[in-house]
């Protein structure tokens, strides 16, 4: 019976593909159209994620479904989940996630049984992104008492391949600690090539920039220097006084933005590196104001953890987006705004762009009165 009804269901929607005229619809009716096809494709997804279970056989789903072999182990992965998730297995057999949300919410419940709930909240309000930087936060702080550091060691690889165009693409997966110096390198590399080419005149995008940092900096020739510090290890007083051994519940070990790092890797860094030290009170982090144009420097460090307890990083208030991040001054400095840390919050090159113009709008950016 179950087969008869999804029979007549492809056989409706075969009949509203023969029907439809895109360029006969208005903007709106376009939109609710769309809002239709988008949920029948949720809900047929929770049929492909449960029998996907039964078929358990990654190459077979994979030319079923027109996905790659890798799409489809993900797939079925999802679906062994969703057994032991009653929460996330109505969601989707509802349509009220698409089957990529399921997928990571999935990965997360698979390391931290009970996360679902909260990453369901998460995937009906947030952006995908979003959620798939928090499903990771839970599964990696799940996982950090499970020998991640070893684990991650051993996942270190490198490939490369050229495409249609003759590019050559260049794959690394490095650890957390070793990665993150080199990304902020790259990306302080990156801002200074930006700066030199708005200057004379040229326009292009940040990620040209980027590109020709990581290829300057392969070659010994970047300069690579950031004003950040280029790599930031967050510990809990409470593991050092232990001797670096563990991390128990309500302790951190991590690099802010990135996720946990093992207390062994930590003391090693620790030996050769300036110590700071961070006190807060629940969430609220101290405070320090300074009416300068310069962020002072213990602002600066303190902005970059992110916010008291989780100290997550940063990411843009505006869209959530942790790539390229700027501090921006939410009463403008033109405004008598203090670089302090209840006046800088951070957003991303393109958001930030957008409040500069509000700002301006505004009227708050001339300068102000003597």
């Amino acid at each position: 019976m179950e087969s008869i009804h999804v029979d007549e269901a492809v056989e409706l929607l075969e009949k509203a593909n023969a029907d439809l005229e895109p360029e006969l619809l208005s903007v709106p009716e376009a939109r609710e159209r769309l809002k239709a096809y988008a949920r029948a494709q949720r809900l047929a997804a929770f049929g492909v994620a449960a029998l996907a279970r039964t078929i358990d056989e990654a190459s077979s789903l994979a030319r079923v479904t027109g996905t790659s072999v890798g799409k489809a182990k993900e797939t079925i992965a999802t679906s062994k989940v969703l057994g032991d998730s009653a929460p996330l297995a109505a969601a989707l057999k509802h349509g009220e996630i698409s089957l990529d949300q399921a997928t990571e919410i999935a990965k997360a419940e698979g390391s931290a049984p009970g996360a679902a709930t909260d990453l369901l909240a998460v995937a009906r309000e947030e952006s995908f992104h979003v959620l798939k930087e928090k499903a990771r936060k839970a599964k990696l702080e799940a996982e950090q008492h499970r020998d991640l550091a070893q684990r991650q060691n051993a996942a270190r690889s490198a490939r490369s391949y050229s495409d249609e165009l003759g590019m050559v693409h260049i794959h690394l997966a490095l650890e957390p600690h070793v990665g993150t110096p080199i990304m902020a390198r790259a990306e302080a590399e990156a801002a200074r090539r930006g700066n030199k080419a708005r200057a004379e005149g040229i326009k292009e995008p940040f990620e040209h920039h980027l590109a020709d940092a990581y290829a300057a900096l392969l070659s010994g020739s970047g300069k690579g220097r950031a004003r950040r510090a280029e790599l930031v290890v967050l510990v809990s007083h409470e593991v050092t006084q232990r001797g670096w051994r563990d991390v128990k519940e309500g302790e951190i070990c991590k690099i802010p933005g990135v996720g946990p790092v093992s207390p062994e890797v930590a003391r090693d860094i620790a030996q050769d590196a300036f110590l700071n030290g961070v006190f807060y009170d629940g969430v609220d982090l101290r405070r320090f104001a300074r009416w300068t144009r310069n962020i002072p420097i213990e602002v600066a460090v303190a902005l970059e953890l992110g916010e008291p307890p989780g100290f997550d990083g940063i990411l843009c208030v505006d869209c959530g987006n942790r790539f390229r991040t700027e501090f921006d001054h939410v009463e403008p400095r033109a405004a008598r705004g203090p670089s302090s840390h209840g006046n800088l919050k951070p957003r991303c090159w393109s958001c930030h762009q957008v409040k500069t113009k509000r700002d301006r709008r505004a009227g708050k950016l001339r300068p102000a009165e003597p």
